[in-house]
């Protein structure tokens, strides 16, 4: 059984007693760059900077020689541009403000501002004004707020459209060329194709946008969904009719290449409560999410990937009736988040991808010891009866010890009986 196979299984709810790990694939579920340049040194690889491929978040891409030192099963198909509106491409050095050597895109132009803190502006072009900032000291960076005030009597859901519309040749042939580069790799593969991510908070400010106009200030996002829901409906709209245009020519160009696709990481929890209620997901993103699902099930071979951070438990039913078979991060240390629930009430209609071990403590602050438990146990109870890929909850962050990062690839191993 190779790795395409497993993840096969798994995804089929099939138990095969093989649980299958993914680190890298997914914005979501990658590794700061930090992290990978340790775990090359770790793994005696060869030395060179890491790039990095997702500047917001600094993640490191994870090349062939790693991914088989992890013993990964899946490979990633990322969009064209960045977060910031430019392409990976011509790759340069860039020193982070830790001292480390990394690569960055031609396009990654910054500027230390008075305060020390580090500048990165949309699309590369340092003539309009910045979209992101990354303290002096700091790991990644934070999106810069650029909205222009709002005057309720003219708003126009065209603005908040600005950057959605027809796919372009350039972006159908990054597509083709990222299939052809995986397709004999021997992993399952996911693609995040980009324009169905539904009110994503990540999207909304448009860090990819020189001049971003309409509602692109995150709190007042927040209160539109309840007060202004008339004008986010026809935002929606809109969005879901190029989405499904898209999705018909992006298919003709992949194919059954993919297994699985990232269509939206909008989040509905935080540590403690969802941020709307299971009504107000119903009404206002559900019929979009469905409409996207519906035609990918009738279309396509591929399974849906809903990523959702924090305590979203009353979410998980509505979110398969979406048409949702995926769910990321799996954030179990929310309320209402335990595992042993969530695999028993949710396990035949729902794939965990995540949820291996907590980012916020055990991993970064835990011993080995403490790793390698819990990994064990949240195998254990996660992949019964199939449907669990491993990871951890959200992406490895920066100043993750290595030895605990190794503890935990080491305890899938173990229960995997490969040591």
């Amino acid at each position: 059984m190779n790795s395409k196979d497993k993840v096969l299984a798994a995804l089929n709810h099939e138990n095969t007693g093989q649980v299958p790990i993914d680190f890298g694939s997914t914005a979501v579920t990658g590794i700061h760059v930090s992290c990978v340049d340790a775990l090359r040194n770790f793994y005696g690889l060869d030395k060179h900077p890491v790039k990095v491929h997702e500047p917001y978040q600094m993640l490191g891409w994870i090349d062939n020689d790693l991914q088989e030192a992890m013993g990964i099963d899946i490979c990633g198909v990322y969009p064209r541009c960045t977060m910031f509106g430019f392409p990976n491409e011509n790759w340069k050095t860039w020193k982070t403000p830790q001292g480390l050597e990394v690569l960055v895109s031609e396009h990654f132009n910054t500027i230390e501002d008075k305060n020390g803190d580090i500048l990165i502006y949309p699309q590369g072009d340092a003539s309009v004004p910045p979209s992101g900032k990354m303290p002096g000291d700091g790991y990644f960076f934070d999106t810069i707020i650029r909205q222009e005030p709002i005057d309720d009597a003219n708003l126009n859901p065209e603005d908040n459209l600005e950057e959605f519309g027809p796919v372009s040749d350039e972006d159908l042939n990054h597509f083709a060329s990222e299939v052809k580069r995986v397709k004999n790799s021997g992993k399952a593969v996911i693609a995040n194709f980009g324009g169905t991510a539904f009110g994503d908070i990540a999207l909304v400010p448009g860090p990819f946008l020189k001049h971003p106009k309409g509602i692109r200030d995150v709190a007042e996002w927040y209160m539109s969904t309840a007060a202004r829901q008339d004008y986010i409906h026809k935002i929606f709209e809109k969005q879901c009719e190029y989405a499904l245009e898209n999705l018909a020519r992006i298919n003709k160009v992949v194919g059954d290449v993919v297994q699985a696709v990232f269509l939206c990481g909008t989040d509905f929890g935080t540590q403690k409560s969802t941020f709307c209620s299971v009504k107000t997901f119903k009404n206002l993103y559900m019929p979009y999410y469905k409409q996207v699902n519906d035609w990918i099930h009738k279309n396509t071979n591929w399974k849906c990937f809903k990523h959702s951070c924090g305590a979203i438990e009353t979410f998980i039913d509505v979110f398969a009736e979406s048409g949702f078979e995926i769910l990321n991060p799996v954030q179990c240390s929310a309320a209402g988040m335990d595992p042993q629930h969530l695999k028993d009430k949710y396990g035949d209609k729902i794939v965990f991808w995540g949820g291996g071990i907590d980012t916020q403590r055990t991993l970064p602050f835990g011993t080995p010891q403490e790793v390698r438990q819990e990994t064990l146990s949240r195998c254990e109870i996660f992949s019964k009866q199939g449907g669990f890929i491993f990871n951890s909850i959200h992406n490895i962050q920066a100043k993750t010890p290595v030895a605990n990062i190794i503890a935990m690839i080491d305890a899938v191993r173990e229960f995997n009986g490969q040591k």
